[in-house]
């Protein structure tokens, strides 16, 4: 099954069109609220650390902070791993107060990347979009 889930990943990203550009910069945010489908928008940064991103979100005076890995698509592989100029997704794991949540973007044609994210204990997903400023 793991093999069937990889290559529709892969497959997946290939339609998109990923443009595997360096997921690194400043981008305007704009995303749902998962409890009550309430828009926001703000701004994001991401900058690699190593082998991996720090994500710093500031959306309503708040900053939140996160870790992120990412992931290419190479050879008609969709292949995880540490932070590379070449990813064309990413996964973030951030803080906000005592708790902590998780989120999952994939780059657009366009160069924004498009995701989704929840929250410890939540039973709900929200969608998010980056674009480049």
């Amino acid at each position: 099954m793991l093999k069937h889930m990889t290559a529709a990943a892969a497959a997946f990203l290939f339609l998109c069109g990923a443009a595997l550009a360096d997921p690194t910069g400043s981008y305007d945010v704009v995303g749902e609220n998962p409890n009550t489908g309430g828009e926001y928008q703000g701004t994001v940064s991401v900058s690699r650390t190593g082998q991996t991103y720090r994500v710093v979100w500031s959306i309503a005076g708040q900053n939140y902070v996160g870790t992120g890995l990412g992931a290419v698509f190479e050879n008609d592989t969709f292949r995880i791993g540490g932070a590379t100029p070449n990813d064309a997704a990413l996964s973030v794991g951030y803080i906000s107060g005592q708790s902590f949540g998780m989120a999952f973007y994939i780059e657009q044609d366009d160069g924004s990347f498009e995701g989704v994210w929840t929250y410890a204990g939540s039973n709900k997903v929200a969608r998010e979009t980056w674009y480049p400023r």
